[in-house]
């Protein structure tokens, strides 16, 4: 799953949220590795929106994942 902004990164925290722990967890690792991976490629590009974009979802699911651990 492709996280699109910071709301869609909000919103999939509520979709998570209803599956359990494990499941959260690796869902969440997959979003933000998916989040890393945009974040090089906006970076190769230059493109600083969408830099900042990746960072702000990547900091909101790894605070979540944080409470989980």
């Amino acid at each position: 799953m492709e996280i699109k902004n910071e709301e869609h990164a909000r919103e999939m925290l509520r979709q998570w949220q209803e599956k359990p722990v494990p499941a959260q967890k690796r869902e969440i690792r997959l979003a933000i590795e998916q989040l890393e991976l945009n974040y090089m490629y906006y970076e190769q590009k230059g493109n600083d929106r969408g830099i900042t974009r990746s960072q702000l979802c990547m900091d909101i699911i790894s605070q979540y994942l944080a409470t989980l651990e």
